[in-house]
């Protein structure tokens, strides 16, 4: 598989940036004094579209030194891979922001502190938001999880067991949050219903505009095949979007914050957990990687999600296979991104074979193998 570094390389003037942070600090914490920015590390990222910086902050407030580890996530100056979910365009750290603001005020799904997001681009060059560190450890994409890293190498396979299945609990309380409640209402699309309708026609969509004309052997039979299969609207709820133990933080083995929203939508929750699953498949058959003792395999992940979330799921395949097919669209502008900024040679034609590609063509059972480059 290939490995493409996708980490942001921080802020061109960094120490402008730890200025201004201050004093965008020191407007909220009205009773911090002498605030100081140090330690600003960008680390390699397992996704494409956040650009983050890890920083520490040290002041003074009642006469006592205080000194935190906090996260920025600025905006990235290239338009946000995730299709548009509502109507009216939004930065996506605003996106991420708002979502885990609704979800924190109306859950107990762990989450990591929220500082405060500044729309205005003077600040820093971007919007922006703040979030308290976390700290913890994430299986990342590259390599993958069950390649290497600490599940591998660390975990035995009763804490790998727990891994799933902690991030499972979480995923249940996600879609235990009442959305008519919650501040979510900017993700109803103007004109449309929200729902698994106006997913796939969304996708369907962003496919034919980020192709441009050109053919995907795979992409045209899956959106034939989830249209020839469509199950109906179902229940409706928040979606996370994006949800996977790669978007996870864990401490001991639990899953000690949820991050990545940009993602996030209305819709059903066999949505999340279609992708949890797809991935699943991505990160094992796919990669051609063995099944970890402790693992457990994807039934037994669906008989578990049912337990926790307390109501039976029919046959999942539909939501694995829109899962996958959102999966390879949006590795078709990070493919033409990476190619463009000289990543991977022109005649890998990443956009179009992919690691997305390969698992949407294993659902659908279509003869396909893509290689690095594909031959």
């Amino acid at each position: 598989m290939v490995d493409v570094d996708v980490s942001f390389q921080g802020p061109s003037d960094p120490e402008r940036v730890k200025q201004a942070l201050a004093r965008w600090l020191n407007e909220r914490w009205r009773a911090a004094t002498t605030i100081q920015i140090h330690d600003f590390a960008t680390p390699q990222s397992s996704g494409y579209s956040n650009e983050t910086v890890m920083f520490r902050a040290s002041w003074r407030e009642g006469g006592q030194p205080r000194d935190k580890r906090y996260v920025l996530r600025m905006e990235p100056q290239r338009l946000p891979v995730f299709p548009l979910q509502t109507s009216v365009q939004r930065p996506s750290v605003e996106v991420q922001y708002r979502a885990m603001k609704a979800v924190a005020d109306h859950s107990t799904v762990p989450l990591a502190p929220l500082v405060g997001y500044e729309a205005s681009p003077t600040w820093v060059g971007a919007p922006f938001f703040v979030m308290g560190f976390v700290e913890g450890r994430v299986p990342v994409d590259v390599p993958l999880y069950t390649l290497a890293g600490f599940i591998v190498e660390e975990a035995t396979p009763a804490q790998r067991r727990r891994v799933i299945e902690s991030g499972l609990d979480v995923l249940a309380q996600i879609h235990r949050i009442d959305w008519t409640r919650a501040d979510v209402d900017w993700l109803v699309p103007q004109g449309r219903s929200p729902g698994l309708r106006w997913q796939l026609d969304l996708h369907r969509d962003y496919v034919h505009a980020q192709l441009r004309g050109r053919a995907h052997p795979i992409l045209e039979p899956a959106l034939a095949w989830l249209e020839a299969h469509f199950p109906g609207e179902g229940g409706l709820g928040i979606s996370w979007g994006d949800a996977r133990i790669g978007n996870m933080i864990f401490a001991d083995f639990e899953c000690a914050a949820v991050t990545d929203w940009e993602a996030v939508a209305l819709g059903p929750a066999e949505m999340d957990l279609g992708w949890w699953l797809m991935f699943d498949r991505y990160a094992h058959e796919s990669a051609g990687a063995t099944r970890l003792d402790g693992m457990p395999t994807r039934e037994e992940q669906k008989a578990y999600y049912e337990s926790r979330a307390g109501r039976r799921l029919g046959d999942t395949r539909y939501f694995e296979i829109l899962a996958a097919t959102r999966f390879t669209a949006v590795m078709i502008p990070n493919g033409d991104r990476f190619t463009a900024d000289g990543r991977v040679p022109a005649e890998m034609n990443l956009a179009i074979h992919n690691p997305g590609t390969q698992v949407l063509a294993d659902l659908l059972e279509i003869p396909y193998r893509w290689t690095d480059p594909p031959r």
